[in-house]
């Protein structure tokens, strides 16, 4: 797996001066650990699966909305990137997910920064595989607005049943979406919801860490 891989390289060269990856899930070895579980409406199921020979995370909505979160302590300026691989069973029947009522989606990775003043300073990136929207559209989400920014990373032209990997640069994305030099991250989230829209949704999530390149 890759990031047993990443892992072993960082212990092999640990007199290099380029940053290592710092590993968010390993839920090979981790499973887990460090996650909490913080619902909205019912719980979404999170466990670990053994799925083609890997253990991944699975993700299963029935009209609920619950998150898996982490505090984590991430420096931008040394590793600006965020790296996860995702894939969906079905895609959600909704017709305007920058609304309200279809604010759901099958799968979301976001990151959360804290206000240095307090919780209503918070900012958020969701990054979601949207049922409409094409690819990189950005949008306020539609009940915390513009604190919290959505962005498309996969959309209904993709295949559901097949594993996509994907690399963010979240230092530039925070920069484009907030207008602000934004250095540290404070947590992460997954989030397979359905509640909106009454739905059920399967997905799955493997290998996030954050990386220099």
């Amino acid at each position: 797996m890759r990031l047993r891989i990443l892992y072993a390289l960082s212990l092999l060269c640990p007199l290099n001066s380029h940053a290592e990856p710092i590993v968010i899930s390993d839920f090979s070895t981790q499973k887990l650990n460090g996650w909490e579980q913080k619902s909205f409406k019912d719980y979404t199921q999170y466990q670990i699966v053994n799925l083609n020979k890997q253990s991944v995370l699975q993700a299963k909505s029935a009209a609920s909305a619950s998150s898996l979160y982490k505090e984590i302590h991430i420096d931008l300026q040394k590793t600006p990137y965020l790296n996860w691989s995702w894939r969906i069973e079905k895609k959600l029947s909704i017709s305007d997910e920058q609304s309200k009522q279809g604010d759901d989606f099958s799968a979301r990775i976001y990151l959360i920064i804290k206000g240095k003043w307090g919780f209503w300073q918070t900012r958020a990136i969701n990054y979601v595989w949207a049922n409409h929207s094409p690819a990189n559209t950005a949008w306020a989400n539609p009940f915390a607005g513009d604190s919290v920014m959505m962005v498309a990373v996969r959309s209904n032209s993709d295949n559901v049943k097949q594993w996509y990997s994907e690399k963010r640069n979240v230092l530039a994305d925070f920069k484009n979406l907030f207008g602000e030099d934004i250095r540290f991250v404070d947590g992460l989230a997954i989030m397979t919801d359905t509640d909106n829209s009454a739905g059920n949704a399967v997905s799955y999530y493997a290998d996030i860490y954050f990386s220099e390149k």
